[in-house]
Parts: structure tokens; C-alpha cells; sequence
């Protein structure tokens, strides 16, 4: 009996492993380049759960918008798509499209593939996008020579359409009062974030002498910002 037990306990680990590392579960994550070579195909549905700001920013050709984050607005968005057809699912970073991923899942939709690294990463590999406003690319060595020589600068990499940013914006303002801080629209400046590899909003860089010296990601305090400049 103890030998049986000990049988199947293995037997149960190797099918969970099985499980855990089995192809097709790994195929539901595609990088920008797969992304875009499978969503070529006319029956299936592409979904962007990113806000209706986020989206006009700049969207993939013949995506369907439906807020993750407005959940009433995406179940009743979602509900028109056929779940016996593939659908392709992305956001700005991946965070969302996996939730919503999953959830799609969940409600019985046969093939859900998330874009993995989100907008970003697709913008890192200068996929096309459509909707992007006509806003003149700023080089990075046009942003370097514009930042002081003879001082650390902060500088605040953030989007209209970014909660997180929002709430950063009032620290930021205040720290402004006592060290140079200035803004770039991450939303729209696509090739200064690119150039810098920028993969999620807000992002705080110090720079000095044109050169970066120390960066900080997402929702911080005053503190943290401020050991950036110390």
C-alpha cells in the first residue's frame, strides 16, 4: 500500500508538471512578431483592453475596443465575439490582457492568445500601428541636448491616459518646488521611449551630463524620487 502511494503521488506530479509545461500553454503567449503573422487571418477577433485614450494613441489594424479596466462596458463588448473563433488579446504591457485572458477563458472561449510585452513591446520591434497622432518624433539626442549640463534633472515619462501617473502627478509637483523636474508624454513621443526602453508609465529618470544616472518605475514617494537626485 505504501508503495501505491508513493506511486501515485509521483504519477500526480508528473501529469501537473505535464501540465505546467505542455506547448500549447506556452502558445497562448506570442511574441509581437507571431502576434502579427496570426492575426493575418480575416476569422480572427483582436481585442484591445486598453482605455479609449490608450487606444487612440495608437492601435493594431482592426482591433476591437473594450476596457478591462470598465468592466461592465467590456462583458457587454466582448459578448458580440464568437467564442468558436480564435481571439488575440493585447493591452499597453500585458497585465490586463492576461486578466482578461483568463477570464475569457473562464466564460468558455476556445483560443485566447495574449500579446506578450503588450503595445510596448510591439513598438520595440516597429510593428505598425494605426491611429497615432501627428506628433513630431523628438530624437534622443535632441531630448539630451536639451536637458542642463550643469545639474541633475528628473524627468517625468508618463501618460494623459495613465492612472498610475495621475496619481503620481501631485508628488512630482511637489518635489518641482525643490529640484528641476520636467515632463515628456510618453503617450505620444513613441520613438524617445523606444530609444530609451521605456516599457511602462510612469517612469522616472535622473539625468546628468546627458547621461542617465539612475531610473524609477511606477508608483513611488517623494523619497525615492528624491534619492534619485541626492
Amino acid at each position: 500500500m505504501k508503495y501505491l502511494a508513493k506511486f501515485t503521488k509521483q504519477l500526480t506530479l508528473t501529469v501537473f508538471l505535464t501540465i505546467l509545461t505542455h506547448p500549447f500553454a506556452q502558445r497562448l503567449e506570442l511574441a509581437p512578431k507571431s502576434f502579427l503573422d496570426s492575426i493575418q487571418n480575416k476569422q480572427n477577433q483582436l481585442l484591445d483592453v486598453r482605455t479609449p485614450d490608450e487606444y487612440k494613441q495608437g492601435h493594431i489594424s482592426g482591433a476591437f475596443q473594450a476596457d478591462w479596466n470598465n468592466f461592465d462596458q467590456f462583458k457587454e463588448r466582448v459578448s458580440s465575439l464568437d467564442k468558436h473563433k480564435p481571439v488575440y488579446v493585447y493591452c499597453l504591457a500585458g497585465s490586463r490582457s492576461t486578466a482578461a485572458q483568463k477570464w475569457l477563458l473562464k466564460e468558455g472561449f476556445e483560443t485566447v492568445f495574449n500579446l506578450q510585452g503588450g503595445i510596448n513591446a510591439w513598438k520595440l520591434e516597429d510593428l505598425p500601428l494605426e491611429g497615432t497622432k501627428d506628433v513630431k518624433q523628438v530624437t534622443l539626442s535632441e531630448f539630451l541636448t536639451s536637458l542642463p549640463k550643469d545639474r541633475t534633472v528628473l524627468v517625468d515619462f508618463g501618460a494623459a491616459w495613465c492612472p498610475p501617473c495621475k496619481k503620481m502627478s501631485p508628488i512630482v509637483d511637489e518635489l518641482s518646488k525643490e529640484y528641476p523636474v520636467t515632463y515628456v508624454d510618453g503617450g505620444s513621443q513613441n520613438q524617445l521611449v523606444k530609444e530609451l526602453n521605456i516599457t511602462s508609465f510612469p517612469t522616472f529618470i535622473a539625468f546628468k551630463n546627458g547621461l542617465e544616472i539612475k531610473r524609477i518605475t511606477g508608483v513611488c514617494s517623494k523619497e525615492d524620487l528624491k534619492k534619485l537626485l541626492d
